[in-house]
């Protein structure tokens, strides 16, 4: 290791610099040139490669990321979705949005034992967000650091794996139906840190009863054991009845709803069975987009 580098290695943990050459981002020289700048102008780091067009606000974003443990994807990353908005852009609008819908979480549901807790994300509708919603959610609390897992619960178009590059074949179906376990069923996230998903496997010929068996409200016991947060993604509720038995299993739900397009009849509909059935309806969502 050569001066330069013992430079940038010193202090309490890795500096913005030595992060960038461990990855391949920075060479020695471009680093020797950026300290330079740095030293003469008495500005930061980042600021410097700014200003020497040898780093864009990409790397800088990423590099601080990393250094307050707060992990998301570069633009080019193509491992997770781009609908996965906060994945990539965890400073827009829309995540933070999603953030303090996951504050409002922590204090009302999440927080109410200290120990781990499921929550069913619904809509009454196809075309609302809720499989977005369900897919960001996850993805912020993970990146609070909390051992979150995403569960896909629509056994009859689930998209999840899709969003997340998952693979499929093996899934909740599965587990439901007594051909896998747990554990071979569930993928981690690698370049998100703390998030795991379970897919929903193959499509059954018989989702609902597949739901409604004990063996459902035992897993999800059992994944609350594992996780500090347990995100279910649902089918919509007005076509089926299969949101009730996950509702009644997560015993926590929150109601997605689009803009000028969702139904308030359905809405209100919806949260009454919710309600009826003695599931928590912790909050609502309106999806603008």
């Amino acid at each position: 290791m050569n001066a330069m580098t013992e430079k940038l290695h010193t202090g309490a943990g890795p500096s913005i610099g030595a992060i960038l050459i461990d990855s391949g981002r920075l060479t020695i020289d471009a680093a020797e040139r950026i300290l330079r700048l740095q030293q003469e102008q008495g500005i930061r780091f980042g600021d410097a490669a700014l200003q020497l067009g040898l780093l864009g606000e990409d790397d800088i974003q990423q590099v601080l990321s990393r250094q307050y443990d707060y992990t998301y994807l570069r633009p080019d990353d193509d491992s997770v979705s781009k609908d996965v908005v906060a994945a990539f852009n965890p400073f827009s609008l829309v995540v933070e949005q999603l953030r303090a819908l996951r504050s409002q979480l922590l204090l009302r549901w999440f927080d109410v034992d200290g120990g781990g807790r499921a929550l069913a994300v619904l809509s009454p509708d196809a075309g609302e967000g809720r499989s977005f919603v369900a897919a960001n959610l996850a993805v912020v609390f993970s990146q609070l650091g909390q051992r979150t897992l995403l569960v896909d619960a629509d056994l009859r178009r689930p998209c999840q794996h899709q969003l997340f590059r998952v693979p499929d074949k093996l899934g909740l179906s599965s587990i439901l139906a007594g051909r896998a376990d747990a554990p071979e069923c569930i993928s981690r996230i690698a370049r998100l840190d703390g998030l795991s998903v379970l897919p929903a496997g193959a499509v059954p010929p018989n989702p609902q009863e597949l739901l409604s068996r004990p063996q459902f409200g035992a897993l999800i016991g059992t994944l609350c054991g594992h996780y500090e947060a347990v995100i279910v993604d649902t089918p919509p509720a007005a076509s089926t009845a299969d949101h009730q038995a996950v509702a009644s299993r997560t015993r926590g739900a929150i109601v997605v709803a689009r803009a000028h397009r969702s139904s308030a009849q359905r809405l209100k509909a919806l949260v009454r069975s919710l309600q009826d059935g003695g599931t928590v309806v912790v909050g609502s969502v309106l999806n603008q987009g």
